[in-house]
């Protein structure tokens, strides 16, 4: 039977099999996920202009607000569900224009996305459009645009190799030099006579840069370590950077709680002396865990160089004086600092964590003059993605709560922050009818405490047992939180699981070990994924956790999750399919070796034959011979992380001992979905198949 009518007929008798809530509080999947998703948030670097791009059910577009009202409008007019990304906003330095991308990045192939299987290809390129009045303008392809300081030169990057465009006159886009390696991270000098930017050597990288007048080229303080974000100091006399030890042993998916120490160092450019302004002590914290900002290095006013550092076994924020000395902590405690961000005027710095909320995030801000922390963001929602506006007296951010999906919001001065451009929330999406997730913690057979996040319906009737689904997030560097994520992915799969408790089920969302948010030892949990998979026992902790619940049918718990989920959920399925009845696995890993080498080119499993059978069987392929639990399978065969052979092999595998396999197949689509029926299409999929 076809999937399509497979899963109609499975969607008809569900209406009788599963348990079922009032008829108001129902909704669809298309609801649930019809909420705009906003990212990319970016402050002009004067004035109070603030810019973002909104996805609104696959259609992309660049949003925009203006102080001191702030009212948001859009900007671009894309009109289709295109599965073409947007992305890298870049204001020009007068705020009077936005440079951005649009169109996914290329594969190993070389090969651009192309989810709607056009004809004619797909593309990746820069475009311009005006902040007042007038359309987007294509400028070139290419990605990761440097707008210069005096706003005369736009440099890029096309297939890792540098180019510009110079605004005063005519001429097509140039390449500005041809290296070895890669290039990336560009960085223009405040003056933008130079251009500081990273060559990739395979097992090395050099800090680079570039004369625009002498049309020179030299690198800085080269040695055989990875050398990155090139950070310029305000005078754009010095330029910093980080620099961490190759380490060829090192693999993804191995815990790694130390490592050769990193350091950052400082090169004055008109000596070409360079010195160590900062070294990481061996133990906690040797081995660099970055945040997410435009760098890891932020040069502040006072000649400070702020970074985060895990000294403590937590992302902390750490400063030094640019001419070295002992680092002080900044922002430190037992939490992870995540969004960072510098004030265009180096005075200020805005960040998101989990301090005080471990199960959230919310915004503090740090006064550089004295280092004063104070709280911007507080109470039940969930913030990151803080920024400054370029006239110091606004800072706007992304928010959601458990029931108020991803927006963006301003808060001005002391002022109550306030949504922007709330009208687009559709009318009919289910604010009234979402459960607020409770926070539950339980501890598996070795002793670890595992946190999670449980959704209950609200119609259970006393002795009732409900059928219940566990969750396992990707990554495995991921939290989810008693909201809606910040991330697009763990939105959509947040909605699902507001719509399977909407349905009747239990829901158990699992932060299993491994993942972000509890500190350094719990992320590098030991054996975890390819070196054990003791993850497996937080998913039959969180199992037995169900089962003790009066309101769970013990016979009726199943599974799902997505790329590193899709591996906890194939391996529960494998290793205990009398626990698990059914299973929905998106995009999943079930041989480690053929993942590892996707992420490590250089991995050859025959010369490393212990640690490759110790992979393997950390696989779900490993025990694929007792599994006998239904389950659906659903990928993108340009599947840029988790490759499509993974799926392919394992219904093979299935196939050969009689298990029930279901597939949605998405030809052209990549991990993360780009089109937006596409998630629609899997998310009713899924809810059909479990029920």
């Amino acid at each position: 039977m076809s999937i399509a009518r497979r899963l109609s007929v499975a969607a008809a008798l569900a209406l009788a099999l599963v348990p079922r809530p009032a008829a108001a509080q129902q909704f669809t999947v298309e609801q649930v996920l019809a909420a705009p998703f906003p990212s990319a948030l970016v402050a002009a670097p004067t004035g109070a202009r603030i810019a973002w791009v909104q996805n609104a059910e696959g259609v992309r577009n660049i949003w925009v607000a203006e102080g001191p009202r702030f009212t948001a409008r859009q900007l671009t007019s894309y009109t289709a569900d295109d599965g073409q990304d947007l992305g890298d906003l870049t204001w020009t330095p007068d705020g009077h224009a936005i440079v951005y991308v649009r169109g996914g990045g290329p594969n190993r192939q070389g090969e651009i996305p192309n989810p709607t299987s056009d004809p004619q290809g797909a593309t990746q390129e820069l475009w311009i459009v005006p902040f007042a009045t007038g359309g987007p303008l294509r400028l070139a392809e290419g990605n990761a645009p440097a707008v210069s300081p005096r706003g005369d030169v736009i440099a890029f990057l096309r297939r890792g190799e540098a180019w510009a465009i110079m605004r005063q006159d005519s001429t097509q886009p140039k390449k500005l030099f041809t290296i070895r390696g890669r290039a990336s991270q560009l960085r223009f000098s405040p003056d933008g006579a130079m251009l500081a930017f990273v060559s990739a050597r395979s097992d090395h990288s050099f800090v680079g840069l570039y004369d625009f007048g002498l049309g020179g080229l030299r690198y800085l303080d080269p040695t055989v370590d990875r050398d990155g974000s090139p950070t310029w100091s305000p005078d754009g006399r010095r330029l910093a950077f980080l620099r961490t030890p190759n380490e060829r042993d090192r693999l993804p998916f191995f815990a790694q709680r130390e490592a050769e120490p990193w350091s950052i160092h400082v090169v004055d450019l008109t000596t070409g002396d360079a010195r160590t302004a900062f070294r990481a002590e061996r133990g906690r914290g040797s081995a660099f865990r970055g945040v997410v900002a435009e760098s890891q290095l932020l040069w502040t006013d006072g000649d400070w160089l702020v970074f985060p550092w895990e000294r403590t076994g937590w992302t902390n924020l750490y400063a030094v004086s640019a001419r070295g000395g002992a680092a002080r902590p900044v922002a430190a405690g037992a939490f992870e600092v995540e969004h960072v961000a510098l004030s265009p005027d180096r005075r200020t710095i805005v960040y998101a964590s989990n301090a005080g909320d471990i199960d959230r995030r919310h915004v503090s801000r740090i006064t550089v003059r004295d280092w004063d922390v104070q709280p911007v963001t507080s109470g039940a929602g969930i913030e990151w993605s803080p920024v400054v506006t370029g006239d110091n007296r606004a800072i706007a951010f992304l928010a959601s709560d458990a029931r108020t999906p991803a927006h963006a919001a301003i808060r001005v001065g002391d002022e109550t922050r306030r949504p922007l451009a709330p009208e687009t929330l559709p009318r009919d999406f289910p604010v009234r009818h979402l459960l607020e997730p409770q926070a539950v913690t339980f501890r598996a057979a070795d002793g670890i405490e595992v946190r999670g996040q449980l959704f209950a319906p609200r119609t259970a009737r006393a002795g009732e047992r409900r059928p219940a689904v566990l969750f396992f997030h990707g990554g495995s560097r991921r939290q989810m939180l008693l909201g809606w994520h910040y991330i697009g992915y763990y939105h959509h799969a947040y909605a699902l699981n507001q719509y399977l408790a909407s349905r009747g089920y239990v829901v158990l969302s699992v932060n299993y070990r491994s993942g972000t948010g509890y500190g350094l030892e719990f992320r590098e949990a030991l054996q975890y994924g390819a070196e054990g998979a003791s993850e497996f026992r937080d998913v039959l902790a969180a199992a037995d956790f169900l089962k003790t619940r009066p309101d769970v049918d013990p016979a009726r718990i199943g599974l799902w999750g997505g790329s590193y989920g899709g591996y906890l959920t194939a391996l529960g399925l494998a290793r205990a399919s009398d626990t698990f009845r059914a299973g929905v696995d998106l995009h999943g890993v079930h041989d480690w070796n053929v993942v590892i080498e996707n992420f490590a080119p250089d991995y050859d499993k025959t010369v490393r034959p212990e640690l490759a059978r110790v992979a393997f069987q950390s696989s779900p392929l490993a025990d694929v011979a007792t599994w006998r639990s239904p389950v659906l399978v659903i990928h993108g065969d340009d599947d840029r992380n988790v490759p499509f052979s993974e799926t392919v092999d394992l219904v093979e595998a299935l196939r050969g001992q009689g298990v029930e396999v279901e597939q949605l197949i998405f030809p052209d689509e990549v991990h993360g979905f780009l089109l937006h029926r596409n998630w629609v299409a899997a998310y009713r999929a899924a809810a059909a198949f479990l029920d």
